[in-house]
């Protein structure tokens, strides 16, 4: 299943544990431009996508920024507002039709207590978080849009499903750029 695969990239837990872990997972799906998340919401579970894409944005002098994007086998969350139990400012919604498997904080908070392997796993999943969303900050402060548009050459995902208007706001410029970047790189 998605989840275990998702965990033992962060640590091992044992087949008990993984077994109640899916018993506490809720399978859900979204249509396409729906969204698991709004403005004011507080986040109260993790997603694991297993089929679609989800993205996180922002909305700043009514432009959506996208943060992030989640493909299968990826979660989706929005941390600061699942750590700290207040109103987010951001959007989790669906770019494609998409399933995903859902854990509240509340149990996650009691699997943590039942199979202690698993605080120390998901701590891993945080700290990881952290240092992408860190070198994300710093590719944003430091690269030329069009370094960090041949980063994501890389990701084939992200080019051949993500709309050119969200992966332009994902590296930081207006659409008509990212196709003066991708006129020039030819």
């Amino acid at each position: 299943m998605a989840s275990e695969n998702f965990f033992e990239q962060y640590g091992k837990i044992s087949k008990e544990g993984i077994e109640d872990l899916n018993k506490k997972l809720n399978p859900n799906k979204i249509k396409k431009g729906d969204q698991l998340l709004s403005y004011g919401q507080i986040c109260k579970e993790i997603f694991f996508v297993t089929k679609g894409c989800l993205r996180l944005y922002y909305i700043s002098d009514g432009v959506e920024i996208t943060v992030w994007f989640s493909f299968e086998g990826n979660s989706a969350i929005e941390l600061s507002s699942f750590l700290s139990g207040e109103p987010t400012e951001y959007f989790i919604e669906a770019i494609e039709d998409s399933e995903y498997l859902s854990l509240s904080k509340s149990e996650l908070l009691k699997l943590y207590v039942a199979y202690p392997e698993l605080e120390s796993i998901v701590r891993r999943f945080w700290e990881d978080v952290i240092l992408n969303i860190l070198q994300r900050f710093t590719a944003l402060q430091k690269d030329s849009a069009e370094d960090r548009y041949i980063s994501l050459i890389n990701q084939s995902n992200y080019l051949q499903r993500v709309p050119q208007k969200y992966l332009a706001s994902y590296i930081g410029v207006t659409p008509t750029s990212l196709s003066r970047i991708k006129r020039n790189l030819k």
